[in-house]
């Protein structure tokens, strides 16, 4: 971006004294977003055999309880089986009435915790991790110091993220139009968030120091993750300079839990290397180069 003044885009717009909707905004979720919440159609979800009922898609916010959900099951903790059923947000199957039942927000993930009586509903992605993490007491420290350096990096992700994803992903990937005051400005504040990771990691094997917590789960699917896969802005980015964070991006990509729940709930990539669902360790016995 030039030090001049960026004009207008479009040139003559100002914005209102107050903001109404237009008919469709483009871009990949134009057609789709709205400005109130609630359920645009009715559609009862479907309940699986196991306590842990997910609801979600393999985006980087997906990917963060599928992860969570095989390392579980990898260190030992049977009652973490779990049904993965594919919400497809590219469809606006979020805004179902059983979906929005568990989630008022329409986002996914969500959970449903069959193990409690009544049923226990979890939505968002960060209260999900620590959900999990308290009732199966695992990659929570107990520890003080240790659980506060947990919350202090999953609360960083959540409050971080954002920029990422409805920021630089969506200007740089999704938008209809590149405006490069938006590009610049979200691409500057994803660098300097890859500066904290890169300087913290230097010091540290895993967020939290050398425990791999949720802390970990919830940062790995974003930073670098969703910068070579979903939004694929890694060359723009010049990711390959943070040594330190691919460093621990590779250590955790290394690990078979994490290699199976990162391709739990995808929808897109070569046949044979994605589950759109997963109900069940054998359903991973189908994929090409999966552990």
């Amino acid at each position: 971006m030039t030090d001049s003044i960026v004009p207008n885009q479009p040139a003559d717009y100002v914005p209102a004294k107050v903001w109404s909707p237009k008919n469709n905004y483009g871009g990949t979720f134009g057609s789709i977003n709205r400005q109130v919440s609630g359920a645009r159609f009715e559609k009862e979800l479907p309940v699986g055999k196991h306590p842990l009922q997910l609801y979600s898609q393999g985006t980087p916010n997906g990917q963060k309880i599928t992860i969570m959900l095989e390392e579980l099951l990898a260190a030992g903790h049977p009652g973490a089986e779990y049904d993965a059923w594919l919400i497809d947000i590219f469809k606006g199957d979020q805004f179902g009435s059983g979906f929005v039942g568990i989630n008022p927000n329409g986002k996914i993930p969500a959970l449903v915790d069959h193990s409690t009586d009544p049923v226990t509903r979890v939505f968002e992605s960060g209260s999900i991790l620590v959900h999990l993490a308290e009732r199966f007491g695992a990659f929570l420290p107990a520890e003080g110091r240790a659980r506060t350096e947990t919350f202090n990096w999953l609360m960083w992700q959540m409050g971080s993220a954002p920029f990422v994803g409805g920021g630089l992903g969506h200007f740089y990937a999704y938008a209809p139009l590149k405006i490069e005051y938006a590009i610049d400005r979200y691409a500057m504040e994803t660098k300097r968030q890859l500066h904290v990771l890169d300087t913290h990691l230097a010091m540290h094997e895993f967020l939290a120091g050398d425990q791999y917590t949720i802390a970990d789960m919830a940062v790995w699917p974003w930073y670098p993750g969703s910068l070579y896969g979903v939004y694929n802005t890694h060359e723009f980015l010049a990711v390959e300079e943070y040594t330190h964070l691919l460093r621990w991006y590779k250590a955790i990509a290394a690990r078979p839990a994490v290699a199976r729940g990162r391709v739990v709930n995808r929808v897109s990539g070569e046949p044979g290397t994605f589950l759109r669902e997963r109900h069940g360790a054998k359903d991973f016995e189908s994929l090409l180069r999966v552990e």
